[in-house]
């Protein structure tokens, strides 16, 4: 590349957006050859849309949602891929304060535990049901997300089906609060830091967190549509080597006020400084562990719940699909590349030890076996 190449980068206002700020705010882009502008976008569809379009090349993105527009799931398919992963944790299950109070009234055994199961809620929807009460409306952020797989599969090991027993809606991030504040939803499933905004506003209760739900969960990557990555490779390889110097710097603790400030700049996140420094205490990470490279068994777990949910058929070779999304070669070979600069141990080395595939209810996710994990839940809507 000579001269700076000209990069437009949509994020949503989250806390893990964090690596895109950090390497526009700290020149990290620009030291790589790179001229990039940062566009705030209002949701995940608007910024797929984008995306797929071409008017942004490239993201800040749900996992989930570059699987299923490479497999034109609900839209017509345009390949992405994730070449990094940006952060682990982060997201969390949050109610209404009033809605807490019923779930202690219900179940106060089930609400002093932690992790907090949906026990409490499947025994107040039952009582709801008997008394002829309307159905609760809870939110995720978009259809194909971690959030709403993370909802649904917390409800239904208690027994509550997420497509019949409440209202299922999609509510942008940054909306959140206020839905929980007008009474619009009665809880949601959100990303960092909108659950702390919450909390610290007195609005609601984290019954939740992704570090309890799944411990080293996989939540957002860096997305690209596959055609723009074959045909620009060495602007990629650019951006990724920005981005995991972004995500080093990040996780570094004598970093951490800095990196609040910044992210709560109206033009990036523009929530309280104090909520932003709560969410990034929560266990998130952004570059320490290999958090960075886009694991194969992280996909499979994602089209597993896909199956489940009747959105892909189950008789379909996800090992296939996780490998033309996920690219963890791209990672390495960025990350190798910054020689000195980054630990290699932590930057693109696989961790010595395999993050934990046993979710909260104690249940073994085997990725060689998506398909039958997918099939053996009591409840779903699985499609053959």
């Amino acid at each position: 590349m000579s001269g700076l190449v000209d990069l437009r980068l949509g994020f949503i206002p989250l806390t893990d957006c964090a690596p895109l700020v950090v390497a526009k705010a700290l020149g990290f882009f620009a030291e790589e050859g790179l001229e990039v502008s940062l566009s705030r976008e209002a949701s995940w569809a608007t910024l797929r849309d984008k995306v797929t379009v071409g008017a942004l090349d490239g993201a800040h993105m749900l996992a989930p949602m570059a699987l299923a527009s490479t497999l034109g799931v609900a839209s017509d398919a345009v390949p992405m891929i994730a070449p990094m992963a940006l952060n682990l944790n982060g997201s969390a299950i949050t109610v209404s304060t009033v809605l807490a109070d019923a779930l202690r009234q219900v179940d106060p055994e089930g609400m002093a535990q932690r992790p907090i199961t949906a026990r409490p809620l499947a025994r107040l929807l039952e009582q709801r049901r008997a008394s002829g009460e309307p159905l609760l409306t809870f939110a995720v952020v978009f259809t194909y997300s971690m959030h709403a797989y993370e909802l649904r599969y917390w409800m239904a090991q208690a027994g509550i089906d997420p497509d019949r027993d409440i209202k299922l809606v999609v509510t942008p991030p940054p909306r959140m609060v206020e839905q929980l504040r007008s009474g619009g939803v009665d809880g949601f499933c959100v990303g960092a830091p909108w659950n702390a905004v919450a909390l610290h506003e007195g609005l609601g209760e984290v019954l939740i967190k992704a570090s309890e739900f799944w411990p080293g969960s996989p939540d957002k990557v860096f997305g690209v549509k596959a055609q723009w990555a074959a045909t620009y490779p060495d602007e990629l390889r650019a951006a990724l080597r920005a981005i995991i110097r972004a995500s080093a710097w990040a996780d570094d603790p004598a970093h951490r006020q800095t990196l609040v400030e910044l992210l709560a700049l109206p033009e990036h996140i523009g929530a309280p400084a104090e909520a932003i420094a709560w969410a990034l205490e929560d266990e998130i990470v952004f570059h320490d562990g290999a958090a960075g490279l886009p694991r194969r068994e992280h996909a499979l777990w994602f089209l597993s719940q896909m199956a489940r949910w009747g959105q892909v058929e189950v008789n379909q070779d996800f090992g296939r699909i996780a490998d033309m999304v996920y690219r963890p070669d791209l990672f390495q070979a960025a990350a190798i590349s910054l020689g000195p600069v980054i630990e290699p141990a932590g930057a693109f080395a696989e961790a010595a030890n395999v993050p934990s595939m046993v979710l909260f209810d104690g249940l073994e996710f085997s990725p060689e076996a998506a398909g039958l994990y997918a099939a053996g839940f009591p409840i779903t809507r699985l499609s053959i």
